[in-house]
């Protein structure tokens, strides 16, 4: 066997027992409670820390400051696993890692890195990213949430909404503006930690799905930090947060796929259970044909999402081929998770099986880190420039 085959062999295995260890981590700490945590829209804080203990919460991040120092392939596998049993924790999974951790990890100092990574990483501490407002999804430049420099100390006032775990964050990344609206360079990152004088949380969202991930308000009245709080140059923030978008939508791409998957497994146990007629339902030619299309489509946006995890361990751009798989993965998750149902038929519209859930949580990946609608503007850009 020769040098390379023994790598991706290596690789291979390796990415296997993480895979393995999440399904494990699945089963033993979240599966017991799925439907109990939705129906009460409660955030599990505790699951969180025995992800971050297991190393979970900081997948992508070097030893050195906690993490596990994994890379995409990895990263995706550990999203994937959990979201096919709750999608919920898969999310905040993702938002832990993928935005808050990540954006200091990208463009925090030394300094900074070491003061917050180690207890992001270790679930000591449940991270936030905050850019989105009531008035701006799509239309980040046009936010209001503002910060005014005063000597060595910024001030923050203004509100940023569906922001996950804006009420149980213990400290988030907030993109505010220090400049005019609409200037890409007029917008500047911060961390900021509960507790701050200032620093609140108000509404918490009742949600269609994704109900155990926690999203909320959060409130900034007057709140001072300080200059050594402030990420990367004056005037950054836009562009380090469409950067740090770039790999969350990985993280979506791997959050649907997890869904998919999940209702694509479940609807071929039920069809081979389910018998009408004198024979089992997969049996028939409706319900298979639903099962291939499933599949297939499962299998095209795996590959995508494969591709963008290659490309973004190797530190290339990924700006199309992550738009892309966003958007192909979160549209399949829709599709398949709504064809779970119909093959469930009576039963699929019940609590009793897991279908009707996966349908409901699915929808946020079509809108989450940019709905499909901007990922197709990313995508024309590239396609159709000289």
């Amino acid at each position: 066997m020769d040098i390379l085959s023994t790598v991706v062999m290596r690789q291979e295995t390796e990415l296997k027992l993480i895979s393995d260890a999440a399904k494990e981590f699945a089963r033993k700490h979240i599966k017991p409670h799925i439907m109990d945590w939705d129906e009460a829209q409660y955030f599990p804080s505790e699951v969180m820390q025995e992800a971050g203990a297991i190393g979970f919460l900081g997948v992508l991040i070097p030893e050195a400051y906690g993490g596990s120092g994994l890379g995409y392939h990895e990263y995706v596998a550990v999203i994937e696993e959990v979201s096919k049993v709750d999608p919920s924790i898969g999310l905040s999974i993702a938002a832990h890692n993928s935005l808050c951790t990540n954006h200091i990890y990208q463009f925090g100092s030394e300094e900074q890195r070491l003061r917050w990574l180690p207890k992001l990483t270790s679930g000591q501490w449940i991270g936030a990213w905050g850019l989105t407002e009531h008035n701006t999804g799509s239309d980040a430049k046009g936010m209001n949430t503002t910060a005014r420099q005063e000597g060595d100390e910024w001030v923050l006032n203004g509100t940023k909404n569906f922001i996950t775990h804006g009420k149980s964050g213990d400290v988030a990344v907030v993109i505010a503006r220090n400049g005019e609206k609409g200037d890409n360079r007029g917008m500047t990152a911060f961390v900021v930690e509960r507790g701050t004088p200032g620093f609140g949380a108000g509404k918490k969202e009742n949600k269609l799905g994704m109900r155990a991930s926690e999203t909320a308000e959060m409130v900034f009245d007057n709140c001072r930090i300080p200059d050594a709080n402030r990420l990367g140059p004056v005037g950054d923030g836009f562009i380090q947060s469409m950067k740090i978008l770039d790999g969350g939508r990985i993280s979506i791409a791997a959050l649907s796929l997890g869904i998919a998957k999940g209702a694509y497994e479940a609807s071929i146990k039920y069809s081979k259970e389910r018998h009408q007629f004198g024979q089992a339902i997969s049996k028939f030619q409706g319900i298979s044909f639903k099962l291939v299309d499933m599949a297939t489509e499962i299998e095209a946006a795996t590959l995508l999402t494969q591709k963008a995890s290659e490309l973004k361990n190797q530190g290339k751009n990924v700006t199309t081929i992550g738009a892309m798989a966003k958007y192909k993965a979160s549209e399949v998750c829709v599709n398949v998770a709504n064809e779970a149902v119909q093959i469930h038929g009576g039963y699929g519209f019940t609590k009793d099986y897991p279908v009707e859930k996966f349908l409901r949580d699915s929808k946020l990946c079509t809108i989450g880190e940019g709905t499909s609608e901007i990922q197709k503007l990313v995508i024309a850009r590239k396609i159709l420039q000289d």
